[in-house]
């Protein structure tokens, strides 16, 4: 009983600090939309009108391949040792919290893990809620694994505000048929956090399964807190590959959570929270391979494109056949008038016989 209460305790406490991330050094409060929303952010908290501010747009034709950028190293991400995670609903997101002895390698310098959180719509448009866009097109949802710069810092309240302090590693998610399962780790525990200021403990899982399986390929550019106070502290990897849940999986985590608190007499739905993308301001967006425009078919479009391919090839072996049977046929008839011709010139005392004599 005793262990049980000091567990619920460092909870509270812990609920309590991300609680206070969400304000700023003056104590001013932030929301995304209304009263302290995304336009009065660089008011509040200065660094949000700085110069290299995210989300961005990536535009693909613009980006510059680097060939130098090798693969991220996930380290940990398997490793769950059975010790739960915190998840947090911390009135702006929902916040799961990461072991330091998880990290990402393969970037500048070493990065050990701090947490992970989401940005979604509004359950009404599946086609918006992501941060970052891709040629001005947003996805349902977006992935952020936040990692600090164990190399050069102590701990991430000193990493935070500092350069290259940060590395957030971004999941764009998109609404499919199938069930994903590694999402469900977080997704069915939302019920137990539906009001801000609430934690849970939850078991661990494998993290790495919330990210693409493709890791190769992605974009990069320095950039910012995508929150307030807006640190322009973050390296950025944005991989290219995209991960799918359900429809079902998406509306849950649009409809479930409140950003207000249990005892609020008008709740209010934590929904739309994700920042608008931000000018580039000459920033070079790097990307570890050469983009090409690629389509996303669905199953539909598939099956047409494959009958269609059948189609064509049964019509082209008709038409192959037919000239074939044509020519096969002039060649035959050649031959019959060649031979007749032979027959005719090759006898013609046959033709004397056959004309008759006159009568002298």
């Amino acid at each position: 009983m005793e262990r049980e209460t000091t567990h619920q305790a460092w909870l509270g406490t812990t609920a309590c600090i991300l609680l206070c991330l969400c304000t700023g050094p003056t104590g001013a409060e932030w929301a995304y939309a209304g009263h302290g929303g995304q336009s009065e952010w660089p008011s509040l908290f200065p660094e949000c009108g700085g110069p290299s501010q995210s989300p961005v747009d990536v535009v693909t034709t613009q980006t510059r391949h680097e060939p130098s950028l090798i693969t991220p190293q996930l380290l940990g991400y398997h490793q769950h040792r059975d010790t739960p995670f915190t998840l947090t609903n911390n009135g702006h997101t929902v916040e799961m919290s990461l072991p330091n002895w998880m990290g990402v390698a393969g970037l500048p310098w070493q990065f050990s893990a701090v947490q992970l959180h989401l940005h979604w719509g509004n359950g009404m448009n599946m086609a918006v809620g992501s941060e970052h866009t891709t040629d001005g097109q947003s996805a349902s949802a977006e992935l952020h694994v936040v990692h600090y710069n164990s190399e050069l810092y102590a701990n991430t309240s000193e990493a935070k505000s500092q350069e290259n302090g940060l590395a957030v590693l971004a999941v764009l998610i998109e609404a499919g048929e199938e069930m994903n399962q590694a999402y469900d780790n977080i997704l069915n525990h939302l019920d137990l956090i539906r009001h801000a200021g609430l934690s849970v403990a939850i078991p661990a899982f494998d993290v790495q399964a919330l990210l693409p399986a493709d890791l190769s390929r992605y974009f990069r550019y320095n950039g910012s807190l995508t929150t307030p106070p807006c640190h322009q502290s973050v390296l950025w990897t944005i991989f290219s590959e995209r991960v799918k849940v359900s429809h079902s999986q998406l509306i849950m985590l649009e409809t479930v959570l409140f950003s207000s608190k249990a005892d609020e007499i008008q709740p209010t739905m934590l929904q739309n929270n994700y920042r608008s993308t931000q000018p580039l301001n000459h920033r070079v967006v790097l990307s570890s391979f050469i983009p090409g425009p690629v389509k996303i078919y669905t199953a539909g479009e598939i099956f047409a494109i494959l009958l269609g391919c059948l189609c064509g090839c049964v019509g082209m072996a008709m038409i192959v056949h037919f000239i074939v049977k044509t020519f096969r046929a002039k060649d035959v008839t050649k031959d019959l008038k060649k031979d007749v011709t032979l027959h005719t010139t090759s006898d013609p005392g046959a033709t004397e016989e056959a004309t008759p004599q006159s009568e002298p």
